[in-house]
């Protein structure tokens, strides 16, 4: 592995930021003592700009190379936390109740940072490097705060990209793909309105149980029947309750909720009509009503094709290859960021560990001075000094 030296000498204080703020987690964008010690860190380095509050709690560091700002790439880490009660008795678990980073972003950020340092003491480059530190990854578009609070424009940003650790992959290995990536992931309410009573007596009720579940074993026939094939849909009713746990009442309404994952805007419209078609026409042919409501959320996370052979580039020069990374049906807001800008995502690989999102999952240290060198190898690359 071509790890660059000077990234090598300060992987030890790489690990330890990491381990520090793993013990500070913080939800959506609540980030503020995250904010505070990379905008801290990013000042000590002699990072040419710091802004923070991009996006509520964003930051934002502007590193300037030897020829001054030019044109400008943007690199990207997510801060954010999950609320899970975390169970790895490391030294440097989690202080906050109900809180941990579960997904590794403690990682990501303290990788960015490394990279931070070293460009801002090699400078190597010519035009400027923009780190991006994004809040509330995890279901609140933190990316899209910051695409909306002007942050491309305002920094001139013409590429960007972002990294992701991934269990199952091999330590140190680096993994992209082109076009669509990450999923849509659209979320669900439905609540059947029927009529309750006596649980010995359901012919004088309009039982909403029974209606749900003729309405959730249908919903599979969207993935099964409705979809073509070679389509990637995945349709999940994740809660199934009822206002009642009396074992002889048959209540008056039920309540589901789920999610849809999808790859392509005609395979996500379809799914959300029909999905409605389903419930309401079972449910009125039950003598109920169903009120759906459906949530669109993260867009598909599709790369750029020139940026993946960017990224790609300047990870095989770090680890010798970079594999094609499968379809990923979970959902990355970095999707608004690539919406906004060409860009790419690349994968690296943390061995066999627990899954993301975890209670029992770590991020491996020992891929910080891997991910650090894809950084700063792809920015020099991006950004070459003029001969």
């Amino acid at each position: 592995m071509a790890v660059k030296n000077r990234i090598a000498e300060f992987a030890d204080d790489i690990a330890a930021w990491r381990q520090s703020l793993h013990r500070r987690p913080e939800l959506g964008f609540e980030t503020h003592e995250t904010a505070a010690f990379v905008a801290d860190k990013l000042r000590g380095f002699g990072c040419d700009e710091v802004i923070e509050g991009i996006g509520r709690t964003g930051v934002v560091g502007l590193i300037h190379g030897k020829s001054g700002p030019g044109r400008c790439i943007g690199l990207r880490a997510d801060m954010d936390a999950l609320p899970i009660h975390e169970v790895t008795g490391a030294d440097y678990a989690s202080e906050i109740p109900g809180a941990m980073h579960a997904c590794g972003h403690d990682g990501h950020t303290a990788m960015l940072l490394g990279a931070a340092r070293y460009l801002a003491e090699t400078r190597n480059f010519d035009g400027t490097v923009a780190v991006i530190f994004q809040p509330a990854e995890e279901g609140e578009g933190g990316g899209r705060e910051m695409v909306e609070d002007g942050m491309m424009e305002r920094f001139s940003i013409e590429e960007v990209y972002g990294l992701h650790n991934w269990p199952g992959l091999g330590l140190g290995k680096f993994a992209i793909r082109d076009g669509a990536f990450f999923a849509a992931t659209d979320t669900f309410d439905i609540t059947i309105l029927g009529q309750g009573g006596h649980a010995a007596k359901p012919h004088e009720t309009v039982d909403p149980t029974v209606i749900a579940s003729q309405i959730v074993m249908a919903f599979q026939h969207i993935a099964a029947r409705a979809a073509d094939p070679t389509k990637q849909v995945v349709v999940s009713v994740t809660s199934f309750r009822t206002e009642s746990d009396a074992y002889n009442v048959i209540p008056s309404q039920v309540h589901l909720r789920g999610t849809v994952r999808t790859m392509e805007d005609a395979m996500r419209n379809m799914v959300e009509d029909r999905m409605a078609q389903i419930a309401t026409s079972i449910a009125e042919g039950f003598g109920a009503r169903a009120d759906v409501a459906y949530h669109r959320s993260y867009p598909v996370m599709a790369n750029h094709t020139a940026e993946v052979a960017h990224a790609a580039n300047a990870a095989r020069a770090v680890s010798g290859s970079c594999a094609e990374a499968d379809l990923v049906m979970g959902g990355e807001d970095f999707a608004y960021m690539l919406e906004a800008r060409p860009g790419a995502y690349i994968l690296l690989g943390i061995g066999d560990t627990p899954p993301l999102h975890s209670d029992s999952y770590d991020f491996a240290d020992e891929i910080i001075p891997a991910g650090v060198s894809y950084w700063a190898e792809l920015a020099e690359r991006r950004l070459p000094v003029a001969s």
